[in-house]
């Protein structure tokens, strides 16, 4: 069961939220923070992150039992009870308040607005296409979160920080809906592909993530990052470059999906390295 829950809650998808909760927390101390910040930064993202995954599954479970793509999943197929991805979404908060109270009081003040946003999340495809910038909003809290937990204050490059993993996450999500936009029309699924045609779902990923670039790229100016910040935002530049290039050749969806999840995940990793170069080497 416990092999089955973690594959449900797609252990792996953390790699997304976890190097720009790093980056938040890079951007407050100017350098590497302490390691036990690092510690509560980490189990505060396995938290939320749990609690996510086990909120989207256990909402959308008779959603995914009518899709065959995800009809297999546990809930949708029986293979889990619902209570399981419950109590997951109770100790996933546990861990996040546990998590938020060792590192900021103002953490944990803040904490509800990103326990709403983890809740609503998962309903929001029952009613509004904006649900890809809802899901990037509950993502773009992890850096600013981590900012908000070394510094015990905000800024306006940490908000810009926010607001680039929200396009950023936006953008692949849109993508991701490409994949459902059948079954999402036939069940009334609200996403942008569903509701404006699947070239939303090429062309707009491309523009939210050249946006993306803009926005870190100012707030490395406005925290005065070092020079190789900059090969963060390069990189951001590549990235996007690269995805013109697959939504232009890849006509099949579920090739292009993993081919986009794999070069963003490797883009959170580099952003991470350049932004702590950028920091430590001046």
């Amino acid at each position: 069961m416990v092999k089955t829950f973690l594959r449900e809650i797609r252990i792996e998808h953390t790699l997304f939220a976890l190097p720009f909760a790093y980056v938040g927390a890079v951007l407050a101390a100017r350098g590497l923070p302490s390691m036990w910040a690092l510690l509560w930064i980490t189990l505060a993202v396995f938290g939320a992150r749990t609690a996510a995954m086990a909120a989207n599954r256990y909402f959308d479970r008779d959603i995914d039992a009518r899709n065959p793509r995800t009809a297999r999943r546990a809930l949708a197929s029986g293979t889990l009870s619902p209570s399981v991805m419950v109590w997951a979404i109770v100790l996933g908060f546990a861990l996040l308040l546990l998590s938020a109270w060792m590192l900021n009081p103002l953490c944990v003040k803040l904490m509800p607005i990103a326990a709403l946003g983890v809740l609503i999340y998962p309903l929001c495809k029952r009613f509004t296409w904006l649900v890809h910038f809802v899901l990037g909003a509950v993502d773009g809290l992890a850096p600013l979160g981590a900012y908000i937990g070394i510094t015990g204050t905000v800024s306006i490059s940490a908000f810009l920080v926010f607001a680039a993993v929200t396009v950023w996450v936006a953008g692949f999500d849109i993508a991701y809906a490409l994949m459902d936009l059948p079954t999402d029309r036939e069940q009334g699924i609200y996403s942008l592909p569903a509701r404006f045609g699947e070239g939303s779902g090429r062309w707009l990923p491309i523009a939210l993530h050249g946006i993306m670039v803009l926005l870190l790229a100012l707030a490395g100016i406005l925290a005065r990052a070092g020079w190789l910040y900059y090969a963060g935002v390069a990189a951001a530049i590549v990235l996007t470059v690269y995805e013109d290039r697959l939504y232009g050749l890849a006509e099949n969806v579920f090739v292009l999906n993993e081919r986009i999840f794999i070069s963003n995940m490797v883009f959170s990793i580099v952003f991470l390295a350049a932004t702590l170069g950028g920091f430590v080497v001046r």
